[in-house]
């Protein structure tokens, strides 16, 4: 089964919207070898991100979405509060956020990051230079296949709000979020120097280190610190 046909179900979607990633743990014998859950973070994925409007589905300015709304939506008739509650906790990236509205306290669930949609008020945490929290360095991944033009043009946050940053190759301590696990390419950013030139960098709620880029939605190459191939093998690539 096809990623979008699992995401949106009926709905015509490009291939950008069929960028939902697994999460959570699989439970096996379920139809084209995804499991309930899977499906369910999928979907989840696509609404809450990329197709709410789309969709026929509301956000708040803060992302977040009543549960009972979504739930009522024909793509997810067959789930239940508890299973959207069991998705958000064994998901092992935090994507999720579950919080009672803090007026009526209706439930409610939003990404924590990873928009093509327009939300003005996520909770993101400004990096400042010379902070506590400013990393020294951090770590987008990409693919092999895209290093030539990366070299040449430097990262671009494509249709998303922002580009992710880990803080580390995957794999490595306390890195679980802020890029997939198959990506075969690590570009190290230089982040003191970036917000030297005024490039602003955030912290989402589940660790992840967020940037809109420059004006045009990119961090050259000047920005990189080194690259690395992460497969078959490890080994630094030259910059230039």
């Amino acid at each position: 089964m096809s990623c979008v046909s699992v995401c949106v179900g009926r709905l015509e979607v490009k291939p950008f919207e069929m960028q939902c990633e697994r999460g959570g743990n699989r439970r096996r014998g379920c139809r084209g070898g995804e499991d309930r859950d899977v499906r369910l973070s999928k979907a989840m994925c696509y609404a809450l991100r990329h197709g709410a409007a789309q969709m026929g589905l509301q956000l708040n300015s803060d992302g977040f979405l009543y549960v009972e709304d979504l739930l009522r939506h024909p793509q997810f008739h067959s789930y239940t509060l508890d299973d959207v509650e069991r998705v958000v906790a064994i998901d092992e990236k935090k994507r999720y956020k579950l919080s009672p509205h803090p007026e009526n306290g209706r439930l409610q669930i939003r990404a924590n990051q990873g928009h093509s949609l327009q939300v003005k008020d996520l909770e993101l945490r400004p990096v400042l230079a010379g902070a506590a929290d400013c990393p020294s360095e951090a770590v987008h991944g990409s693919y092999l296949s895209k290093w030539s033009s990366i070299q040449q043009h430097g990262l671009s946050r494509m249709k998303r709000t922002h580009l992710h940053l880990a803080l580390g190759p995957p794999g490595e301590q306390g890195v679980t979020s802020g890029m997939r696990a198959n990506c075969d390419l690590a570009l190290f950013i230089n982040v003191p120097k970036a917000l030297a030139d005024g490039i602003q960098f955030f912290w989402s709620e589940n660790g992840v280190l967020l940037t809109p880029g420059d004006a045009e939605g990119r961090l050259l190459p000047k920005y990189f610190s080194r690259a690395l191939q992460l497969r078959p093998t490890r080994s630094v690539l030259p910059l230039h």
